[in-house]
C-alpha cells in the first residue's frame, strides 16, 4: 500500500516559548514518529531530538535484517517491523532512564510518543504516554492508540492540563508501558498521530469533520486542526501528523 500524501506540523503553541514536541519520518523505511517531551527548556526539547535520532538509527539497523537478533524484546506473533520498533523504543528508553538516574529530579526528561511503521499493506503503531492515533476509513473514525493519561484514573473532572498528564513515558519508569496495534490498510485510509496539544481541545466529531471535508492537501488538514485547538484555548505545545494512503 503506497503512501499518497503526508503532512506534519509542530508548534510551541500560543503561549510557550519552547517546543518540547517533535516529529520525524523516514520514507525509505516507512517510519513515522510523533513525540511530546517534558522536563522544561533545554531539557525536554533536547531529549526528544536525541530520542528520535536514536529510534531511527536503531530501527534502521535491525529492520533491514530478517535474521537480526532482537536484544530487548521479541514476540513471534509480531511482524519483524513490530519487534524492531519496540526494540528501538526500549533501547531509547533505557538510555534516557540511565541518564535521568544520574541527574537531580529537576533536570530529568521524558517523552510520550506514537510511532508508526509500514510493512507492505500493514501498519504497526506503538503508543507510549499521552499521544494518540486515529484511523479514518470510508467516513468513519476509530481511535487505535488510546492516550495513557490521568483521565482514565478517575471519573473526577480534572483540570485539563492535569487530565492529559501521561501515566507512562520514555525515560520515566524502569518498565516501559506501551500499546501496540496493527491495521491492514485500504485505499483511501488516513491515519492521524496527535499530541495532547491538539486532541485535548477537540471532540472526535470535530476531528471526523476535518478529515471528511474537502481540502487542497494534507497540509491544509493539519493546519486546520492546530488552529481549531488554539481557538479553543490550547496552552500546550502541539503536533499533528496525517498519513494518507
Amino acid at each position: 500500500m503506497r503512501l499518497k500524501a503526508y503532512a506534519a506540523q509542530t508548534h510551541q503553541g500560543p503561549y510557550l516559548q519552547v517546543n518540547e514536541d517533535t516529529y520525524d519520518f523516514d520514507f525509505e523505511n516507512d517510519l513515522y514518529v510523533v513525540m511530546d517531551g517534558f522536563g522544561g527548556s533545554g531539557i525536554g526539547d533536547r531529549a526528544v531530538d536525541k530520542l528520535k535520532q536514536e529510534i531511527k538509527s536503531f530501527y534502521t539497523q535491525i529492520s533491514d535484517d530478517p535474521n537480526a537478533t532482537m536484544p530487548l524484546y521479541y514476540n513471534p506473533r509480531n511482524l519483524l517491523e513490530g519487534n524492531a520498533i519496540l526494540n528501538s523504543l526500549m533501547n531509547a528508553h533505557q538510555n534516557l532512564l540511565k541518564s535521568n538516574l544520574e541527574k537531580p529530579v529537576n533536570q530529568r526528561a521524558g517523552a510520550s510518543a506514537v510511532v508508526a511503521v509500514k510493512a507492505e499493506s500493514l501498519l504497526v503503531l506503538v503508543g507510549i504516554g499521552n499521544c494518540c492515533a486515529y484511523h479514518f476509513r470510508k467516513g468513519k473514525l476509530s481511535k487505535i492508540i488510546v492516550e495513557d493519561t490521568f483521565q482514565y484514573l478517575s471519573q473526577d473532572q480534572f483540570d485539563l492540563k492535569f487530565r492529559t498528564t501521561p501515566m507512562n513515558a520514555i525515560g520515566m519508569y524502569p518498565e516501559l508501558g506501551h500499546q501496540m496495534k496493527e491495521i491492514r490498510l485500504a485505499e483511501g485510509d488516513k491515519v492521524v498521530l496527535l499530541t495532547d496539544g491538539v486532541y485535548a481541545q477537540l471532540s472526535e466529531e470535530e476531528l471526523l469533520y476535518h478529515l471528511n471535508k474537502s481540502a487542497s492537501d494534507a497540509n491544509e488538514r493539519v493546519n486546520s486542526l492546530l488552529k481549531l485547538s488554539n481557538s479553543r484555548g490550547n496552552t500546550d505545545n502541539q503536533t499533528a501528523m496525517i498519513l494518507e494512503f
